[in-house]
């Protein structure tokens, strides 16, 4: 059992198990179809105030990481809903932006973990 992160514009694959898209905004320009999530666990997402606050500024991901941990933290029904996926089998992270590297997905993994 593995945990991914894919970004949802990509193509899906088999070897991604089960994709649960973790963005509080549906990701522009894709259809349902196209995205192929079997779950989208929006809850997880950042609040609406911390990713405007964020808004992908590099300069800004250590105090954002730190943040997200918090409110990760206080979310414990959708933590829950992601941990039980993994202990089924494989499960990918989807999430809609263009920085792979400051992205909550990569937070939301090593929180499961």
């Amino acid at each position: 059992m593995s945990i991914k992160i894919k970004r949802v514009y990509e193509k899906p694959e088999k070897t991604d198990g089960f994709r649960v898209l973790v963005d509080r905004l549906w990701p522009r320009g894709l259809t349902k179809e196209k995205a192929a999530a079997d779950l989208w666990l929006k809850e997880i997402a950042p609040s609406t105030e911390l990713r405007k606050w964020f808004s992908h500024d590099p300069d800004k991901w250590p105090e954002f990481k730190k943040k997200y941990l918090g409110e990760l933290k206080e979310n414990k029904e959708s933590v829950s809903i992601l941990k039980d996926y993994v202990k089924k089998g494989d499960l990918t992270l989807l999430y809609g932006a263009r920085d792979q590297v400051h992205n909550e997905a990569l937070v939301i993994k090593d929180f499961i973990s």
